[in-house]
């Protein structure tokens, strides 16, 4: 073996020695680049954490505080205020609901009562709890007991807990009532439920009020947070989040490692408390350890490239990776051809679908025609059985008054066909003022027939005043019809069948029609045409959705319900004329 060969050897072995010891402090260093780059952005990012809860921990206080405040001031206004009173010592509450109405939206409260000094809801911008006796409620007897505002909280049926400022109505040194104002803190709750953060709210008593969760309300911190045993606990959130094992044993909830801050609201003691989980920390951290990483690996991929020779083999993947983008853009080229074939179809499937709905809207037109032309033919049919009986009788006078209500329900059925030929303009030219109880009493004469040969409770609600509307008469009765129809047929299996007629006027024309049948079992569908719960040959499914359209061709809107006692709760609301008339100047 010659010396040039055995220096050569040598000189090859020297090089592979330097390439694994630069390959060594290649690693070395990038390990301490990794773990110095972690422990400064752990740290950074968890400091970060920390200050972001607070500042959105001091927000959420001050603007509970806030909402707190705002309301605690209304009770002391709304007992000076002179209708209030007035009502209270008239014991006229007309009125006084809609009054309460008109606040309730200005002041963004959850709702507004007014007790008289018996204890009894006598307005309330929630109607169902009129009548309703809060006698020995804290907020009634706290408040007449005492000559300023109270705040009481307490907890619903439902878990939640209400928040009432109540104060007495006094006149002359005499108790007349209470008024009360119900917070909404439930806004509040929905604001923090969008968040990453835990947030509830504790009393002076150490129970939960308010929170994030629905499930801690009523407890105490301690209750709420024991979902799962300490133990566990503590181990899952070790594993995963390794670097904060030092943390305190009450910074684990359900687990996951987390950051706990209180802050005391100078209020009833209150304390609100969040929690905000390291997951986000570690994940950015994590994110850029990856980046850093990868940095790295592509160094080490390029020094490996460079001190390869196999340019061979990068050659032929270059050159398999140039055969699969001619192959794909070969696919893409087919499939775009069968795109455009697709759509070519699609075009022929519209135009098709656009006749067969063409010749549905002359069914669902021909079906409309007979559904509202039944109502006139059966009150016809009733009258003339009832003319020939009277002539039969010997009482022509009687039987003439049949023939003239006989001659007026043709003219209605006229009238009905020259409104579905008009269908297609929906125009307000025919409209006029008109008096909406009139209407109503109409639409009753209209169903006396019917309502003869059923014993049926009609309870007719009407105001004293006129209730002005501008619309087309023949129209507005036409629903009033349909839905008294519906009742009926709703209440056909009841054993004391009712139906109550209110028609109220304000800013807006208010009828409701209320029935206590079996309710509605599908609301969404409701005013869907052909729609219908009666059996084959009782109705086709028409009635309801003419309805809803007549009552939005008249600027209001249809709306159905069912009632907290059962039965079924249809409300027909229309402009009052007044509003009308300034909207169209």
């Amino acid at each position: 073996m010659t010396t040039h060969t055995i220096s050569r050897r040598i000189r090859r072995g020297l090089r592979r020695w330097r390439l694994r010891i630069a390959l060594a402090l290649f690693c070395v260093t990038a390990i301490a680049v990794i773990i110095t780059t972690n422990s400064y952005l752990t740290e950074r990012f968890t400091e970060t954490t920390r200050n972001r809860a607070e500042v959105r921990l001091t927000i959420y206080a001050g603007n509970l505080l806030s909402e707190l405040q705002r309301n605690s001031i209304v009770p002391q206004l709304l007992s000076r205020d002179p209708e209030l009173i007035g009502a209270l010592t008239s014991s006229d509450y007309s009125q006084t609901t809609l009054r309460l109405l008109t606040f309730v939206d200005e002041i963004g409260a959850a709702s507004i009562m007014l007790f008289d000094k018996d204890g009894r809801v006598v307005a309330a911008t929630d109607r169902n709890r009129l009548g309703e006796n809060h006698r020995g409620a804290r907020y009634f007897l706290d408040a007449q007991r005492s000559s300023a505002t109270i705040f009481t909280s307490s907890q619903t049926d439902t878990g939640g807990f209400s928040f009432i400022y109540s104060r007495a109505i006094a006149e002359g040194g005499t108790n007349l009532g209470v008024i009360a104002v119900e917070v909404d803190l439930a806004k509040l709750e929905r604001n923090w439920a969008g968040t990453a953060d835990a947030v509830l709210v504790t009393n002076s008593a150490g129970e939960i009020i308010l929170a994030t969760e629905p499930r801690w309300r009523g407890q105490t911190i301690e209750s709420a947070l024991a979902v799962q045993s300490a133990p566990s606990a503590i181990e899952r959130a070790i594993r995963a989040t390794q670097d904060w094992t030092a943390l305190p044993i009450d910074a684990y909830l359900r687990g996951e490692a987390v950051l706990r801050r209180d802050l005391r609201i100078p209020f009833q003691g209150w304390t609100i408390v969040s929690f905000t989980a390291y997951a986000s920390v570690r994940e950015r951290v994590n994110g850029i350890l990856a980046l850093e990483i990868m940095g790295f690996a592509i160094l080490l991929a390029g020094g490996f490239w460079l001190t390869s020779r196999k340019t061979a083999s990068r050659l032929m993947i270059f050159q398999r990776e140039s055969a699969e983008l001619r192959a794909l853009n070969e696919r893409l080229q087919r499939e775009i051809a069968e795109r455009e074939k697709v759509e070519k179809t699609l075009e022929v499937a519209e135009q098709t679908i656009a006749q067969s709905s063409k010749l549905a809207v002359l069914g669902e037109m021909s079906a409309a025609v007979s559904h509202e032309l039944n109502q006139p033919l059966a009150a016809m049919k009733t009258y003339l059985a009832g003319a020939r009986l009277l002539l039969m009788r010997k009482r022509p006078e009687e039987a003439l008054s049949s023939f003239q209500r006989i001659d007026d329900l043709i003219d209605r059925m006229g009238a009905i066909t020259r409104q579905l030929k008009s269908y297609a303009r929906k125009g307000a030219e025919a409209f006029e003022p008109m008096d909406a109880r009139d209407c109503v009493s109409a639409a009753l004469a209209m169903m006396e027939p019917q309502l003869k040969t059923r014993s049926v409770r009609i309870t007719r609600t009407l105001p004293a005043e006129p209730a002005m509307v501008l619309g087309d008469r023949l129209r507005l009765e036409q629903v009033i019809v349909n839905l008294l129809r519906n009742a009926l047929d709703a209440t056909k299996s009841e054993k004391e069948p009712a139906i109550d007629i209110l028609l109220a006027a304000g800013e807006t024309v208010r009828l409701t029609l209320r029935d206590n049948g079996p309710g509605i079992e599908d609301l969404d569908a409701l005013f869907e045409p052909f729609y219908t719960t009666k059996a084959p040959g009782d109705g086709v499914g028409l009635g309801l959705a003419i309805s809803s359209g007549i009552v939005n061709d008249l600027g209001g809107r249809l709306t159905a319900r069912n009632g907290q006692n059962g039965g079924a709760v249809f409300e027909v609301q229309l402009p009052a004329l007044g509003d009308r008339v300034a909207a169209a100047e």
